[in-house]
């Protein structure tokens, strides 16, 4: 099995059968017992909306696990619903992990798997997944540059001969967006909206490009003033900057990795432009503010949601072949 586990999203992709689950990374659980109640899609809905007996959480926080236990409770969980349908037992499982991780998160990734049910467990880097899933070819002597714009955290890596030559792993990405909106709504309309419904506002829509047409949205909150709900109507050109100054972070994060680039790598990386993947590649004319702020060709990954795992399925698919690009296996520590 292959495993995205991601702060938004958890993807499980079985050799010769595809992606065989997504579901947010979201649990809902008992407050007092610690047990679980729900996981994934119907937990996602619970956001916000609990009694004081349950409490929903996401056990992932950029990018790395939040709650030991929550997140194992969540594999289980997950493997159980896998498990119905296909005949497996103890699996062996690659992960994908941050490029910034500590070795002591490894560790802590590697045991969640193993207390979960894995055989074995591998992990790699998610630019470097995302880097094979976007279809560049890693072993080339030729210096690529990839953008994984995820929930948590936007990874960014150089790649080039098997290997990841310089990485970064930074916390804009798509959760500081919607916390960007929920501050703006705030701030700008006097109306208080859950992360569920800015998360809604920035898919319908979020953009940084004024050439984009005018969309519109019906937003619901409970209004500052008087605490009771109200509608307003939001227009994405009202976005625009509040979410341009967080894509120029982005910007100034690949700068500094440019900078730490050898010449030939990086005049490679200009012929060939960058890769965009990750859900925040979905954001309207974000390739566009991306390109010009750097003057550089971007190119945004035909499935860019599903780069990562789609990377690890080609591993698993042509596991020889790719295994030298795993992080790190057991016997390391």
């Amino acid at each position: 099995l292959g495993i995205d586990l991601g702060t938004s999203n958890t993807l499980i992709y079985m050799k010769n059968k595809g992606i065989i689950l997504r579901e947010p990374s979201v649990v809902t659980i008992s407050s007092k017992t610690k047990e679980l109640f729900e996981v994934g899609e119907k937990a996602k809905h619970m956001i916000g909306r609990t009694p004081n007996i349950y409490e929903t959480i996401r056990p992932l926080r950029n990018g790395v696990i939040a709650d030991y236990e929550v997140t194992e409770k969540m594999l289980r969980c997950f493997y159980k619903r896998i498990k119905s349908g296909t005949i497996f037992n103890k699996p062996r499982v690659i992960i994908c992990v941050p490029a910034g991780i500590t070795q002591v998160e490894k560790r802590a990734v590697i045991e969640v798997t193993r207390e979960a049910g894995a055989r074995e467990a591998y992990l790699i880097e998610e630019p470097m997944a995302s880097a094979i899933g976007v279809g560049i070819n890693i072993f080339e002597p030729e210096g690529s540059m990839i953008v994984d714009i995820g929930g948590g955290t936007s990874e960014l890596a150089v790649v080039s001969l098997g290997g990841v030559v310089k990485k970064s792993s930074f916390r804009v990405a798509g959760d500081r967006f919607d916390m960007a909106i929920v501050d703006y709504v705030r701030q700008k309309h006097n109306l208080l909206i859950g992360e569920k419904s800015a998360e809604d506002i920035k898919i319908k829509i979020g953009t940084v490009d004024p050439e984009e047409e005018e969309l519109q949205i019906e937003v619901s909150g409970k209004y500052v003033l008087n605490g009771l709900p109200k509608d307003i109507t939001l227009t994405s050109s009202e976005l625009i900057e509040t979410l341009s100054a967080l894509v120029q972070e982005i910007i100034e994060e690949i700068r500094v990795i440019f900078e730490k680039t050898p010449p030939e790598l990086a005049a490679d990386i200009k012929k060939k432009g960058i890769y965009i993947s990750g859900g925040g590649a979905l954001l309207r004319g974000i390739d566009k503010k991306i390109a010009s702020g750097l003057n550089l060709k971007v190119t945004v990954a035909e499935d860019p949601l599903n780069a990562v795992i789609n990377g690890i399925g080609v591993l698993l698919n042509d596991f020889s072949t790719y295994s030298r690009v795993l992080v790190s296996t057991e016997t390391e520590y």
